[in-house]
């Protein structure tokens, strides 16, 4: 970008996809994630690679022609270029959460082209009168509601809780790490539910010992992490403080640089640690406990457990940094079957379910 920051772009044939770089580039100039721009350009390159195939253009097709791109979505990869037939019993190759989410990158994409006085207008939206809950809805009651978008195309998906991590694992895992780098790194999300890319944004000043706060700060990073929203304070206790301090008296020493997390034992010594290094750390400790997680199931760990213990969820809406409340809710609404179990026991419902039942 001229500004020097990075973005995504699309490629067809070797050369730019105009409409597709257009925007992306748009994305990164209001700030998107990184990972966001890169989702959506894999997402347009699928759909210049319909188009391409059935010689179709960009801005004169119809909803149709959207019909049969989510149905070539869904076919395996061999069977694309429509000279091998799919079998109805062969799976298609992408869920129907992930079409979806293709859809909704279609939809913005179709949306800034319209403002744009270009493509077919708002093809994959429409609106219609918002309703405030409930299946009945008195006489008129639409007059006095705002129009709510809907996409016009979407796959009904199933909806699967967050993964989590038990204490055991968590234990566990903080136990296979080498380096007090990685053991505070780990203890760190689970102790606060920050992101991967909050943690490795962290300087020095945003974590204060006698107040027992760490602080998230949206701001640029050499690592290109990034906090996704508003800057916030998040409690942690005593002993996730004393790690710190043990990481830097044993391993961090002299070392000039804000950044919390750095590279201590890899080039460049003393520059701030990346997504690619957390990666190798994870897979490291995949394979040493055979425990398969990723980061952000530690922030559904934390998310999960306040919410068990009845901590309210505006409060945990706020320790997450999510923009709405009805993020917290619909993400973590989900029950498992011993949640229910406990619930109906307390309720009077179960006996008590640590009591094992008579032969």
């Amino acid at each position: 970008m001229p500004s020097g920051t990075e973005s995504t772009t699309v490629l067809a044939d070797g050369a730019v996809v105009d409409p597709a770089d257009r925007f992306l580039a748009h994305l990164t100039a209001i700030d998107r994630s990184p990972n966001t721009v890169r989702a959506y350009a894999h997402d347009l390159r699928d759909y210049f690679e319909f188009l391409n195939r059935r010689d179709l253009s960009w801005d004169r097709v119809a909803l149709e022609d959207l019909g049969r791109f989510v149905s070539w979505l869904r076919l395996p990869e061999e069977a694309r270029d429509g000279r091998v037939t799919a079998l109805p019993w062969v799976e298609g190759k992408l869920a129907a959460a992930t079409v979806n989410r293709k859809l909704s990158a279609l939809a913005s994409f179709y949306e800034f082209h319209h403002r744009h006085g270009a493509g077919p207008g708002e093809l994959l939206t429409r609106w219609r009168p918002g309703r405030r809950g409930g299946s009945w809805q008195p006489f008129l009651a639409h007059l006095g509601s705002r129009p709510e978008r809907h996409r016009a195309i979407s796959l009904r998906a199933e909806r699967h809780p967050p993964r989590e991590l038990s204490q055991v694992e968590m234990a566990t895992l903080i136990a296979a790490c080498d380096r007090l780098r990685d053991k505070f790194l780990l203890s760190l999300l689970r102790g606060t539910g920050l992101r991967i890319g909050e943690a490795l944004g962290l300087r020095h000043e945003d974590l204060d010992p006698r107040r027992r706060l760490v602080a998230v700060r949206a701001r640029e990073n050499a690592n290109r992490a990034r906090a996704k929203t508003w800057s916030r304070e998040v409690p942690a206790d005593a002993d996730l403080f004393r790690l710190y301090s043990d990481y830097l008296h044993d391993e961090y020493g002299p070392l000039d640089c804000d950044y919390v997390f750095v590279n201590l034992w890899g080039s460049p010594v003393g520059a701030p640690m990346s997504y690619s290094s957390v990666d190798r750390l994870v897979r490291r400790l995949r394979v040493r406990t055979g425990i398969a997680f990723s980061p952000h199931w530690w922030r559904h760990s934390y998310a999960t457990a306040l919410l068990r213990r009845g901590v309210a969820a505006e409060i945990v809406q706020h320790l997450l940094g999510h923009a709405s409340i009805s993020t917290t809710v619909d993400t973590y609404s989900h029950l498992g079957i011993e949640d229910a179990r406990h619930a109906l026991a307390a309720a009077g419902f179960l006996g008590d379910p640590r009591t094992e039942p008579s032969a």
